[in-house]
Parts: structure tokens; sequence; C-alpha cells
């Protein structure tokens, strides 16, 4: 047991989730007060000692379902597919010998081989009765059938899990129980939307049977270290924010408030406990002649700490407009934490958008309404650089102080323009830093239309910043 659990916490830490060694030795002593033939006992123990985050939890429990999901084969039921033919009479025969439908189905399901029909009666027999035991005879037989797992292949259990629900067409098995339950007497409608959701419900559970089932096999196969390593999730905050789709930008939205709460707490602490400033020589050595010379008390110079402010133009261009989106709530999320944070976006034309975000409770609600009002779009709506920045220095550059740190947000991506590099020249020396964070992998830097060497001279760094992990590190570091 010990051996899989320390397993299981690898498969974690490789997944992302923070795991110590003292969380993976509260973890085993958790072990030994739960009951290991418990799944859902041992999955709250463990849960409890090594998920922090509930955003951790989607990848917890698919590793955990890999790890703890049971491993033993089921025994054969005896051949011939007569018994299966037998379902009905098994059912109708259940009061005379006290067996429930459940029972009967279990029994019948688990007698292979059976023909496709056969297959589809059970199942809308075990939907309209709903056993449990009934399901999980059904789900092996359906994998049994329709699966057709490769021993060995590397293919994730989705693909499988796609074979047979093709099959089973379980919402076309919901229209012909709802349809044969208004033949049988007139239901309301409250009577047939609730009838209509415990079927679904049901359902829901034989789909996930069926999940259980083909993976409890593919680990018998594979083992569960590579099932796991080949159907990893990326946690939320290392979702690539350019390429995400619905469900991985809706987790996203959850951790960035939770995000931007705790580096607001952290940078916080961090000014505070700035309190002390450098050592001040000179006033040392004037203290120390009172004690001989021997430097008993060191003087220091007052600190003078300062927020910086914070100009950031983003490029909302369709292809970083995510990018920027996210960008752009977390620093405002943080703005407590600056002096003065002014917000500009561009395609080919450039605008402020500073005022949306101060009269805005909802950071996202603001972004959403700078992507339909802002005036962003100078000549075709596609990305110009060169011209953006030429605007920015004609009638903002000005304002840049040396407290401003300025922060370009972009693939650098100029479609052949001109790149207007002279105006970053410029902003470095007038400003006291110049960012710029790209949201393409380093290794695409220069690429086709890229011209992102040709601004990095000109900025203190430039930085790969895809994930909201890598964005928060770069946060941490600049206030």
């Amino acid at each position: 047991m010990l051996e899989l659990l320390s397993g299981f916490v690898d498969e974690l830490r490789a997944a992302g989730l923070p795991v110590s060694l003292t969380e993976h030795l509260d973890a085993a002593r958790a072990v030994h007060h739960v009951a290991i033939e418990d799944p859902a006992a041992l999955r709250a123990a463990l849960g409890a000692t090594l998920v922090k985050s509930s955003a951790h939890w989607p990848a917890f429990e698919t590793a955990f379902e890999i790890y703890f999901s049971p491993r033993v084969e089921p025994r054969p039921g005896a051949q011939g597919a007569s018994a299966v033919r037998g379902a009905a009479e098994l059912s109708s025969s259940r009061a005379q010998r006290g067996e429930s439908a459940a029972g009967a189905l279990s029994s019948a399901a688990a007698i292979a081989p059976m023909s496709g029909a056969e297959l589809a009666a059970l199942l809308l027999e075990a939907i309209r009765q709903g056993g449990r035991a009934a399901g999980a005879a059904l789900a092996r037989s359906a994998v049994d059938r329709y699966a057709s797992i490769e021993p060995g292949r590397p293919v994730g259990g989705s693909y499988y899990l796609y074979r047979t629900l093709r099959h089973l067409d379980l919402d076309g098995l919901l229209d012909r129980l709802l349809e044969e339950a208004r033949g049988q007497e007139e239901l309301t409608t409250l009577e047939e939307r609730l009838l209509a959701d415990e079927y679904r419900a049901r359902i829901a559970a034989l789909r996930k049977a069926i999940e259980a089932e083909i993976r409890r096999r593919l680990v018998l196969d594979r083992g569960a270290q590579a099932l796991a390593r080949s159907v990893r999730r990326a946690l939320p905050e290392d979702v690539d924010v350019m390429h995400a789709n619905r469900e991985e930008l809706a987790a996203l939205h959850r951790t960035l408030h939770p995000l931007s709460r705790k580096l607001a707490v952290r940078l916080g602490r961090r000014r505070r406990n700035r309190r002390r400033g450098s050592l001040d020589f000179r006033a040392t050595v004037r203290r120390s002649l009172s004690a001989g010379g021997v430097p008993v008390e060191p003087r220091f110079r007052h600190p003078r700490p300062a927020k910086p402010e914070i100009f950031v133009v983003a490029d909302i261009s369709g292809s970083v407009a995510s990018f920027a989106r996210f960008t752009l709530e977390l620093v405002y999320a943080l703005s407590t934490q600056f002096s003065k944070v002014r917000s500009f976006v561009f395609v080919d034309g450039i605008d402020e958008v500073t005022h949306v975000f101060e009269h805005a409770d909802d950071p996202a609600a603001a972004v959403r309404r700078i992507t339909a009002e802002a005036d962003v779009v100078w000549l075709d709506g596609h990305s110009d650089y060169g011209h953006a920045f030429e605007e920015f220095d004609r009638r903002w550059g000005d304002e840049v102080t040396s407290r401003a740190t300025v922060l370009v947000l972009g693939d650098a991506r100029n479609n052949y323009h001109a790149s207007g590099a002279w105006v970053l020249s410029e902003l470095q020396h007038q400003a006291r830093h110049v960012y710029w964070l790209n949201p393409e992998p380093r290794e695409y830097w220069g690429s086709g239309d890229s011209i992102v060497d040709e601004y990095a001279v000109h900025c203190d760094a430039v930085v790969e910043c895809r994930t909201l992990r890598q964005l928060e590190r770069f946060v941490t570091e600049l206030a």
C-alpha cells in the first residue's frame, strides 16, 4: 500500500500539485484510519491531506481513479446467449424467488457473448429500474462488445469510451424511455421533467461505470503510471491560455480571483518586511567611535519604499486576445499594490482604457466592455505594432516617468509592417523598466512575421508568459 501511495503522490507532483514530504507522511498516516476497501473514505482522507485548492481536485480525482481502482479481473460467466434471452423471465419471476430486478439483470449481463439487440434491451431495463449492480455488469458487457481494447496500444481511455458510447446510443435510450412513460400514463410537465432528470442521472452513472471499467482494464494492461501519464490534464494555472478550450477558460477564470488575492497578500507582506534599509557605512563608523572603533550597533539608511507605476500596453488582436484579457484582469486585481495603473490596448490603432477599469467593480466585465468599445482599429484591423507604438509615443509618451514600469503584452507578429522599435528605445531611457510578455513558446520567437528579437534589445527582459503560473511568477518579481 505504501508503494502504491508513493506512486500516487509522484503522479500528483508530476501533474503540478504542490505536495510536500510532510503532506505525503500525513497521507500515509490517514490511510491507517480508513477502510481501504471503501473508495469514498479513502478518497476523502487522501484529498484532505494532499489537496490544497479546489482547482486541483479534478486532477486529484483522475489520478485517484487510476491508482486505486479495483485491479482484479472479474470471473468470466458461463458462455451462451440463452441466459441473456432469459433476462425477462428472471425479472418477471423475481417476486417468487425474492430476487430484485437489478440482481436478475446483473446475473444475465454477466453472461457473454450477447447480441447488440440483447445488450440494448438489458440497458433499457437497467436504466428503467436503476440497479447499480446491473449497471456495473452491463458496463463490463458493453466494454467487452464495443471497446475493442488493444493490449499495449498507447491510447487514452477517452478513445475506447467514445467507441463504446457511440454504439450504445444512450441519448436514444433516454428518448425511448420517456416515450414509453408517456404511453403508459399521462404525465404533467413537472412529472415528465422529474422523470427525465432521474433517467439522465442513471445514464450518467452507467457512463461513469463504463469509464471506470475501461480505466481498470487499461491499468491492468499498461500499469497505473503509464496510464496516468497518457491521461494527465494540466492544472488551470498550467494551461496554455492561447490554446485553452471553453472548459479550460472557465477554470482559468475561477482560478484568477483566488490567485490575485494570494498575490496581493504575499506582495503586501513582502513590502512590510522591507522596512530596514541598506547599511549606512559612514553612520556606522561614526557610531562606533563611542565603542572604541568597534561597530557594535550597525546603522541603516531609512528606506523609501515606492510602489511602481504601471503602464500596460496590450495587443488585443485575435491571436493573443485571451492572453491580454487574463493579464489585464490580474494586473487590475492587484492595482492596490501599485501607485498607478494605466492601460492601453491596440491592434493597428491604440486607445487608453484606464477609465473603464476605474468605474468597474468586476475586472472581467471591464475587459468585455473594452473588447466591444475600444477604438483600436486604424486601417484594416490587422496587428501593426509600429503604428500603435508611434501613436502611443505621440499621445502619451511624455507622461512616462522614471518611476514607471512599462509592460508590453503581445506576440510581436507584426504582419511585416515597420517595427517602430525606436519608441521602445526612448521608453527604456524614460522609464524605470520595460518588460515584454510574450504568450508564444520561446522556440517560435523570430519565426515568420515575429520580430520580437528586434524589440528585445530595447527591453529589460522579454519573458515567455503562456500560463497563469508564469504570469504569477513575473508579477511577484515585478512588485
